[in-house]
């Protein structure tokens, strides 16, 4: 990175001695440090959520999910987030339906502690938990779920090399899925129909490449592709028979 935007350089000047001196702050953006990281917050709707080196940032994207899920289901009682990362999906779904009980995991113990900071920071109650996907989800939801979202690495191997320096800031485990990228994808498609009632909702993220591939990955339930705001394909969204 040469230079900064005055966009940039206006929001670190309004964290300036509080994060660090300007001149601090300048240097740590132009070495690739997320802005977000330096400012140690990130907007997720309307949350200010707490971010840092051990959470992905979350992105527009990943609100046009949110959008999506929020519309596909009218008052769910079980809600489950893959992948929380920072809890931005599974605190704004719970803030959106405060009657829900919202189930978070993710493989990442760094990850389960920012969320659970921002649960605090939000005051809103969901239940956490570190483990691989489903796994640690209680048994007696399996067929119990109204509303399945998840933001999961989508990255191949190949690609990571080609990211943007301050992307690659980022923790390589909440990007990267595998050689093809679809790897977690697949995972999530293979087990979604076991954890929806009927009529459950699954919204899944995806690469913009992977519309086809993301498509066939979910058995048992029917699925559509859905685009961001830029036309790319990025959501899988199904609803269980």
């Amino acid at each position: 990175m040469d230079r900064l935007s005055d966009h940039e350089l206006r929001r670190l000047e309004a964290v300036a001695g509080v994060n660090g001196t300007i001149e601090d702050l300048i240097k740590r953006r132009l070495d690739g440090e997320p802005l977000q990281y330096i400012e140690g917050t990130a907007q997720f709707g309307s949350l200010e959520l707490v971010v840092d080196e051990r959470v992905l940032i979350p992105r527009p994207e990943t609100e046009t999910l949110f959008e999506i899920a929020s519309r596909m289901v009218r008052l769910p009682e079980v809600i489950v987030d893959l992948c929380t990362g920072s809890g931005a999906l599974a605190l704004a779904l719970k803030q959106h339906f405060p009657t829900a009980a919202v189930f978070a995991t993710d493989i990442s113990v760094d990850a389960i502690e920012v969320a659970a900071e921002n649960m605090a920071r939000t005051d809103n109650s969901i239940y956490l938990a570190i483990g691989d996907l489903f796994d640690p989800l209680p048994t007696s939801l399996i067929g119990e779920v109204d509303l399945i979202v998840a933001n999961p690495p989508y990255v191949s191997e190949s690609e990571f090399a080609s990211l943007p320096d301050d992307v690659k800031r980022e923790p390589r485990v909440a990007l990267v899925s595998g050689q093809s990228g679809l790897e977690i994808i697949e995972r999530i498609g293979a087990s979604a129909s076991q954890w929806l009632r009927p009529g459950g909702v699954v919204v899944c993220e995806i690469g913009e490449k992977q519309g086809i591939a993301a498509a066939s990955s979910f058995p048992g339930i029917p699925v559509v592709i859905r685009r961001d705001l830029n036309g790319r394909d990025r959501f899988v969204l199904g609803v269980k028979p």
